[in-house]
């Protein structure tokens, strides 16, 4: 908890309906809405299941969560280290400018120390503006040297099954 009176809590099992609800306000304020294939049904499995593949946390603000960040680790040949990897992070348009983008990216950032991590890293959309400036001012530098590659699910398949996605 800070002096702001924000406080970061781990998400549970429990709170998948609500993860999703943040998930889908993302999409929407990244204009990707109609992207978002996630269920309750997959998050619970994926978060929360056997092996779970990523953590969240919310921003709470009094009995209201304002904000969510959902992370997982990564890892580094070059620094021989685990990283800490920011898939998502999102505070809702009314409490935005009140420090909880900050202390969801403070949190995290402890998180990555205590756990040994050499690096925390994320992307952000190239127009959104306001969220390459609130990480710039945080001290985030851009690796305008590398490409970020993606292979979908079909052309994940093909791949896999031996084919040429050139031919896709």
């Amino acid at each position: 908890m800070s002096d702001s009176g924000i406080r970061i809590e781990p998400a549970t099992a429990a709170d998948v309906a609500e993860i999703l609800s943040f998930i889908r306000a993302l999409a929407e304020y990244e204009r990707l809405a109609d992207r978002v294939v996630a269920t309750e049904e997959s998050l619970r499995a994926s978060l929360f299941g056997e092996r779970p593949a990523a953590e969240v946390v919310f921003a709470r603000a009094g009995a209201d969560r304002v904000g969510f960040a959902l992370f997982f680790h990564s890892y580094s040949t070059f620094l021989g280290q685990r990283g800490l990897y920011l898939e998502d992070l999102f505070v809702k348009p009314e409490h935005r400018g009140r420090g909880h983008g900050k202390a969801l990216l403070a949190h995290l950032a402890r998180i990555a120390i205590e756990r040994g991590c050499g690096r925390m890293e994320w992307m952000a959309l190239e127009w959104n503006a306001p969220a390459i400036e609130f990480y710039r001012k945080l001290g985030a530098t851009t690796l305008d040297d590398w490409r970020f590659f993606r292979l979908p699910g079909g052309r994940l398949r093909a791949l896999a099954a031996g084919a040429s996605s050139a031919e896709e």
